[in-house]
């Protein structure tokens, strides 16, 4: 009995999907639980696991391919039915030599056979090796490679030659991915329904940095994870937003809703474009907390784990460019929050202190607001209040 692999539910608000990447191919074994292809949404990548042992008998989609809903993306036999078949292709083997010989008078093997017969191929030119006794699929793949080789290979992007006196001038086109897609669109519109301000700051992290390297063996081997800048950041924008709670709220309509919990989305750069998972319940979380969940976050963002539930409802954004040496820019808003950090890189500056010029390790931040709801006063407090828990981190101990 075949049995349908469909397109399963898909998230709220995606009505369809690309086939992006097949990892089994027609004929192969597979067992339950194996992933058979991932399925690209503008939000996330869909792993379609095989649901039962056997053989998958027919892919109907090829990689690239857009697939809705329910749709039926291959055809899957179960062991039993496999080991039925095969008694049964004996059977008809035995009974009708002529249509399952080769010229060399070998059997052929039910998933040469079903290939063959996919691939339109005249049995009498695959190479055998006679002293295996019968066709196997491996003999019909090699033939294939062979003859795949020997004709010119497509790529899926196209590449424009221009032939000038200095030489030859080539362009790529390479089409975008859904999230890359999705990820424009949602900037546009960000860009267009918001009215954007930003204000920026400088923090001084010396004492975070000395806290950090004065206790970062015995906090690794207490909690196995490093302690890193980001989460005393979100601690310090979970107070911060405590403080001026409109920076944690949404416009709906014309009405401002207000989140009484901090839902931190942490902006991941990957190799599809920049996603962002939250952290549920940030201002309830320790440090250590923190640092795991982030960790575990990042990891399933760059393997493509995460989730639609990992990625919605956040209240609030921070993202950091200074990791990949960024001095300044002004984040966009991630809608529908109203308020996004932009964290950058830390560089010794000369700064005065008690009218000495000293060089300290400074950052400069930048707070991207809606100002339809969110007033210059209450940004710029905001970002004052974050730079004065970084500057004095006993504040986060004391919750001050």
């Amino acid at each position: 009995m075949k049995h349908a692999v469909k397109v399963p539910i898909l998230p709220e608000s995606v009505v369809d999907a690309k086939i992006a990447k097949w990892h089994k191919s027609a004929a192969d074994q597979v067992n339950e639980g194996d992933i058979l292809l991932e399925l690209e949404t503008d939000k996330v990548m869909l792993e379609i696991p095989a649901d039962r042992n056997g053989v998958l008998l027919e892919i109907k989609y090829d990689a690239g391919e857009i697939v809705k809903e329910g749709d039926i993306l291959a055809l899957l036999e179960s062991e039993a039915d496999v080991a039925k078949s095969s008694q049964q292709t004996q059977i008809d083997n035995d009974k009708t030599t002529n249509k399952s010989k080769v010229s060399k008078g070998l059997p052929v093997s039910p998933s040469a056979r079903k290939l063959i017969y996919e691939k339109q191929i005249d049995v009498t030119a695959i190479p055998v090796n006679e002293n295996q006794g019968q066709v196997l699929q491996q003999d019909v793949e090699q033939y294939l490679q062979q003859n795949d080789d020997k004709q010119p290979q497509e790529d899926a992007t196209a590449v424009i030659a221009e032939a000038t006196t200095e030489g030859l001038r080539q362009q790529q086109k390479i089409p975008m991915t859904r999230l890359r897609a999705r990820i424009a669109q949602r900037l546009l519109q960000s860009q267009h329904e918001t009215a954007t301000l930003t204000t920026f700051n400088e923090i001084n992290f010396a004492p975070v940095i000395a806290l950090r390297d004065q206790h970062r063996g015995a906090f690794k081997a207490k909690y196995g994870v490093k302690l890193g800048f980001m989460s005393f950041m979100v601690k310090a924008c979970c107070m911060a937003l405590e403080q001026f709670p409109v920076l944690n709220a949404a416009l709906d309509q014309d009405q401002v809703v207000y989140h009484r919990y901090c839902d931190i989305g942490i902006a991941v750069a990957t190799e599809r474009g920049l996603v962002v998972p939250v952290i549920r319940n940030a201002e309830h979380l320790s440090l250590a907390a923190l640092e795991k969940s982030i960790a575990m976050a990042a990891e399933k963002a760059r393997d493509a784990k995460l989730t639609i539930e990992d990625m919605t409802g956040g209240t609030f954004t921070i993202t950091n460019g200074g990791k990949f040496g960024s001095l300044l820019s002004t984040p966009i808003l991630n809608r529908p929050q109203s308020a996004i950090l932009g964290m950058h890189t830390i560089t010794k500056r000369p700064v005065v202190e008690n009218d000495n010029i000293v060089a300290r390790p400074m950052m400069y931040v930048a707070l991207s607001y809606d100002h339809r709801i969110i007033d210059g006063s209450d940004a710029v407090q905001f970002l004052v209040a974050v730079k004065s828990i970084i500057e004095d981190p006993a504040r986060l101990i004391l919750q001050l």
